[in-house]
Formats: structure tokens, sequence, C-alpha cells
């Protein structure tokens, strides 16, 4: 997986406990921090202080530090002359993601000094055209699409994926956010996606689908949390690129048959995902047991009237129906679901017990 990026936003003080949090997300291969210095809910009156207390943390975890800023951010800071932004990174800050009301020559100088995110949505031909004039360093220029706070406002996964066709010939990296299933930001608490189907989804899904399938570099998570199931979920991806699954059982029996790490075959199939070592292990006798319907997220076993392949072990991907053959031993945690869909051919996998 490509390094990725989370959210902390400064409309509360940043104390020891977003401290650990950061901490945390750096240990679990996340490289990069997001915060908005324009969000209308947030006091001006913190938001210097707290930036820098932000800006030192992220400084000693060796993490980028973006921010968003507006024409609103540069009268509040009282940011006049080249030198004025210079003094930003004296506060932690390495990018700036320029948002509405600053001129295209301002951009290209800030070019120069910061990592500067574009507004993907919004760019057009033109625009390019003026900052390649304009002698921007499109070294240091990145796409950043907005996340979007209220439902059924968030992109299409069609429109935007043809947006990005297009960025990716101007050669600049791509980053969009997914939202987090933790500490959801206010004041509407709906999630910070970019594509609406990802508003309620898993965000390791949601990461894989913007990076394998709509030419996306970077994802950063829109809200300021994570649980901590997630996180872990994320770390075992980044560091083993396993896909990690809670289950729930149904029965004790044969589990360690079921629980620990499989690989999906290469010749991956249709309706199921199997484990390419399973009859490879000592198999014993298994009897009928839960001869149920397959839903999808279903954990089965052949049992002894599959002769060969009994103690065959597979995820259903598809609903099946019940087989005297086949028996259903638990069922993957319904959050995860979303994750099947990444476990292509080849792809690790883990299960463990939901607790």
């Amino acid at each position: 997986m490509i390094l990725n990026g989370f959210s902390i936003f400064l409309s509360s003080d940043i104390d020891v406990s977003v401290e650990q949090y950061i901490h945390r997300m750096k240990k679990s291969g996340f490289s990069g921090v997001f915060t908005s210095l324009h969000i209308p809910e947030d006091n001006p009156q913190f938001l210097k202080s707290r930036l820098k207390k932000l800006g030192n943390i992220t400084k000693k975890e060796n993490l980028t530090l973006m921010a968003d800023i507006s024409s609103t951010t540069i009268d509040l800071l009282n940011l006049k002359t080249i030198e004025d932004y210079q003094s930003l990174q004296e506060l932690g800050l390495t990018g700036l993601r320029i948002d509405y009301g600053i001129a295209p020559n301002l951009i290209s100088e800030l070019s120069h000094i910061f990592t500067v995110g574009l507004n993907a949505s919004t760019m057009t031909e033109a625009d390019y055209k003026y900052l390649l004039e304009n002698n921007a360093d499109f070294d240091n220029i990145e796409y950043w699409h907005n996340y979007y706070p209220r439902p059924e406002t968030g992109l299409g996964k069609h429109d935007f994926i043809k947006k990005n066709t297009w960025l990716k010939s101007l050669n600049g990296e791509i980053v969009a956010f997914v939202a987090g299933d933790n500490h959801r930001r206010g004041p509407l608490y709906e999630g910070l996606p970019t594509l609406e189907k990802h508003r309620n989804n898993h965000p390791l899904a949601s990461c894989l689908e913007l990076q394998k399938e709509c030419h996306v570099d970077k994802v950063y998570v829109g809200d300021s949390g994570l649980s901590s199931k997630t996180i872990e979920q994320f770390e075992d991806y980044y560091y083993h690129q396993r896909v990690l699954l809670e289950v729930d059982l149904l029965t004790s029996s044969y589990s360690d048959l079921v629980l620990g790490s499989h690989t999906n075959r290469f010749d991956s199939s249709r309706d199921v995902i199997r484990s390419q070592s399973a009859r490879f292990k000592k198999i014993p006798h298994i009897p009928q047991l839960n001869n149920i319907e397959r839903s999808i997220g279903s954990v089965t076993l052949d049992n002894y009237l599959y002769g060969r392949y009994q103690g065959e072990f597979q995820l259903v991907k598809k609903d099946l129906t019940a087989s005297p053959r086949v028996n259903v031993m638990g069922k993957i945690c319904c959050t995860d679901l979303p994750l099947l869909s990444f476990i292509d051919s080849g792809v690790n996998y883990k299960l463990i017990e939901r607790k």
C-alpha cells in the first residue's frame, strides 16, 4: 500500500490524547497529517497556537503536515509577503492545500517553498497552462480532491475516475479522502469522504478502492478518528500486505483450520475465496455440522461427504444455497464484508475471532 495520511483538526486543544493518537497512526504506517485553517466553526483565537503544537508533534514524528488555506486564512494570519508564508514552515507546515480566493501567481511562488495541493475537482486546462507559464514547480504540486460533510453531495465514481485520468496526464499525485469510523467531525458527524459511496464504508476498503480502481496516489482519512480495530487493519495491510478480518464463530470445533493466516489461490474463484494451503494441512475426519445457507461472508469447511475436498476452507463472496457437504463455521463481521472484494488472486488474509 502507498503511504496514507489522516486528519487532525484545530477545533479543540492538541492535548496528550491527540499526541498519542498521532504516534499510534505513525507506528501503523501513516505518513502525513492534514488540517484545515479555514473551518468556520473553529475559534480563530487559538488557531496559531494549536497549529504550532500540532506542527511540533508532526516534526517529532517525521510526518508531513498539509493545511487547507483560503483568502480568509490569509487575512486571519496576516500573510502579506512570501516571507510571511515561509514563516509557516517554522510552525511545522510542509504543504498548503489551496482553496478559494488565492491568485495563481501566488500559487506559483508558493510551489517553490511548499508542497502545494490544488483543488482536483475544479482544476482546468487553463489553470494548468497559467501555472506553467508562471514557472510553477510541478514537482511540488499535487491534486487534492475535497471531502464532503453533507450526505448526498459526495462525488460519483464514474466522473471521479474520468477527472483523475486527465489529472494523471499532468504528472502530479492525486489525493482523496475516506470517512473515518470514530470521532467523526461536527457539526454534521456524517463522515468526510470524497466519494459518496464511501460515507459509511469500511475505511480500508474505501482506501483500497481509491488506489486500485480510481487512479488515486494518496488517501487521507477525512475525519479525525479511526477505531483501534481499523487502525490494526491498516497496519496489517501496510506491513504485511494482508487483509485482517474479524469472524464470529458458530462453533469452536476445527477453529485451528479457520483462524489464522491464509492465502487466496492464484486461480481465484468467482463465488468464494479459497485457501491455497487448506488441503495440505493434516485434516481430521470432519462430520456434518451447520449445513445452512451460505450468505456473503460465511466461513465454511467441507466435511467428509466431499471426499478429497474434506477440509477445504472458503470465504463466501455471494449468497449460496445450503449444502450437506459444506459446514458453515462462522461469519465475517458485517463491517469487514467490503474488504472481501480486495482479496484478489494470491492475496494474504488472516481471520481473528471477534471478542
